[in-house]
């Protein structure tokens, strides 16, 4: 078999048949391994000569019962000196057949010694080949994972087909040993594409069995929840939303939970769980647990493996301890600290408090129902960070403004990276992070095609701007923290005089739960080269961006020219923009992250963010009486 670790580590299964008799063959910094057990004895044997990282390896293990021989051998695939270990041991038994065949990992029951990094075409062999094995050696099995790349089936080519699966979804669609860097797509040369990235923290699903079961009552509102559990004198929340029913009646306003971005951070362990960070938690009573304490539930797309490798793939059915009520995710000096899935509770709060009736929907009921999911609605409304779609959200949500209806983006740097699903696994999405943009880590050349759908990775805004949806797109970023934006001429037009009915002054969101500021963290613009409908109107723009800010590199042409022209500085801003659409909707977005938690002002929803917002809102959905545009 072919073997690539992607760092160096101590020896870890690569292969192992099970049984009375038993075999495992390892591989790690200093060299192959092998141990051989039986009913009557054990044999051990390594090579003992050290195994580069993000280098391939052929590894053969060669044993014959009748002389009790043993041979173990590895070769670097590039210009590699074979390095051999011999042995004999009387008695010597070996797996009978018929029992377990692990990849990655050994003991079947209860799986230890996960393998961190590749492998590619292993294969069983009758006979005992100690010089590695002839190419027209007879087979027994032999495994080709160039074969359903997409999906989790184990083809073995051999004459027994002893087909297999794959567990906790380890890595496809990446370049194997024979890769020559001509294609790019595994679509287009599978058998460039024949290895598996296994990792010892891959994670799809607890398989966890159910403990209860919960009937959502027939006279419950669509809205967000949580199951409350407590034992023991520990407590948890298990939050759930509860959908409209589709035969109606519907609110005139549609919340759209941003729950593929809530998976894409799931359980980011960020490494700020600090004495400091743990005081304020406890103080405020805030969610006591953190993903940097409990790392075995898995960690998000934005932390990596133990070999440097991104993490790719994202589960739902695992705990989520930052998709909880009250997790902070900043020790936020200037607020609460909140992002995501807690931060949009500053909406859906917002939304109580002014009276607004509203329906709840997630990215993931839009992927699988389309369009015809928001069609009952007047105005859609999203969080304050919409980051992480698929073509089929976008397809949505374009067909819905192309329809009529009415969009409110109320986040920043949205409708950003390209995600996957298969439906068959609905719980699941990937993430590929290809080409440039803000990255937690960079995919591999050759590796920007996604393993679920085939689809390349990467930025929205490389195929489908966000400017050409929503007005605006991602520009400038910095830490959690947020200054205010100030009204431009075209805003005292009387054509927009409703927007800004009730509110006084050039000045907005100079406050905030988030950061301070409703114009922070992550800003964005309108741009006509991207896509800014021309008849967008730029409202207001943020001001004084803090020290820590920085223009986002898919901008940068070098550290002097940028992709418009503009100098780089000047392009740290957020903007609030209005357009009309030709149908007779509308397009209302605030170009930040922060803007949700400037609702709050003075110990209430209230003051100029929560008026503007209402405004708009209430003319969107008809619950005025003047036209929406």
């Amino acid at each position: 078999m072919l073997v690539w670790a992607g760092a160096a580590a101590a020896a870890r299964t690569v292969l192992a048949e099970e049984g009375a008799a038993h075999v495992a063959l390892r591989a790690g910094a200093d060299g192959a391994a092998a141990v051989l057990a039986w009913p009557g004895g054990t044999l051990t044997l390594a090579t003992g000569a050290r195994m580069a990282p993000r280098r391939w390896y052929r590894l053969w293990l060669a044993a014959d019962p009748a002389s009790g021989q043993v041979t173990l051998g590895q070769c670097a695939l590039e210009d590699g000196v074979p390095a051999v270990a011999q042995a004999a041991a009387a008695g010597l038994e070996l797996p009978a057949g018929g029992q377990p065949v692990l990849f990655a990992a050994e003991q079947f029951t209860a799986p230890l010694l996960h393998f961190t990094g590749k492998l590619e075409a292993p294969s069983i062999l009758a006979g005992c080949y100690p010089d590695g094995p002839p190419a027209d050696a007879p087979v027994l099995a032999r495994w080709d994972f160039a074969v359903d790349i997409a999906g989790q089936a184990l083809a073995d080519t051999g004459p027994q087909l002893c087909h297999g699966r794959t567990v906790n979804m380890p890595t496809r669609a990446v370049v194997g040993a024979g890769w020559s860097g001509r294609e790019h797509c595994w679509r287009h040369a599978p058998q460039d594409y024949a290895a598996i990235h296994f990792h010892d923290d891959d994670i799809d699903d607890c398989r966890w069995q159910p403990a209860f079961t919960f009937t959502v009552p027939d006279g419950l509102r669509s809205g967000a929840y949580a199951l409350h559990l407590t034992c023991a004198g520990r407590e948890d929340w298990l939050p759930l939303y509860v959908l409209p029913k589709r035969a109606g009646p519907s609110a005139p306003v549609v919340f759209l939970a941003a729950t593929f971005t809530y998976q894409a951070y799931a359980n980011h362990a960020r490494g700020n769980a600090d004495a400091e960070y743990l005081a304020r938690v406890a103080a405020w009573g805030a969610y006591p647990n953190n993903p940097d304490q409990f790392p075995l539930y898995g960690t998000s797309t934005y932390n990596r493996h133990a070999d440097g490798s991104g993490i790719g793939f994202s589960s739902r059915r695992r705990p989520i301890l930052t998709m909880r009520p009250g997790f902070l995710t900043f020790n936020d000096p200037l607020g609460s600290g909140l992002r995501h899935y807690p931060a949009d509770t500053h909406l859906l709060g917002w939304l109580e408090a002014r009276g607004i009736a509203f329906d709840i929907v997630t990215d993931e009921d839009l992927d699988d129902e389309g369009v015809a999911l928001l069609a009952p609605y007047r105005c859609v409304l999203t969080g304050s960070h919409p980051e992480y779609h698929t073509p089929g959200t976008l397809d949505a949500l374009a067909a819905y403004t192309r329809q009529g209806g009415s969009l409110c983006y109320l986040g920043g740097n949205g409708f950003y990276w390209r995600i996957a699903r298969d439906k068959t696994q609905p719980h699941m999405i990937e993430l590929r992070r290809a080409e440039g943009g803000i990255r937690a880590w960079a995919a591999e050349p050759g590796e920007y095609y996604h393993q679920l759908d085939g689809g390349m990775g990467g930025l929205w805004r490389r195929r489908r701007p966000p400017q050409a949806l929503a007005g605006v797109g991602f520009s400038g970023q910095g830490k959690f923290e947020g200054t205010h934006y100030r009204r431009l001429p075209a805003s005292y037009s009387p054509e927009y005089a409703w927007i800004f009915r009730g509110i006084e002054g050039e000045i907005l969101g100079n406050y905030g739960l988030s950061g301070g500021g409703a114009a922070g963290f992550e800003l964005d613009r309108a741009d006509p080269l991207l896509g800014t409908p021309d008849n967008t109107v730029i409202l207001a723009r943020s001001e004084d961006p803090p020290a820590s800010f920085v223009t986002v590199p898919e901008e940068l042409l070098s550290h002097l020219a940028t992709v418009n022209g503009e100098p780089p500085a000047e392009l740290m801003r957020g903007e609030i923009v209005h357009f009309a659409t030709p149908s007779g909707g509308a397009v209302f977005a605030v170009g930040s992250i922060t803007f949700c938690g400037s609702l709050w002002h003075d110990g209430a929803f209230q003051g100029p963010v929560s008026r503007l917002l209402e405004n708009v809102v209430r003319r969107f959905a008809g619950l005025d009486q003047e036209p929406v545009a």
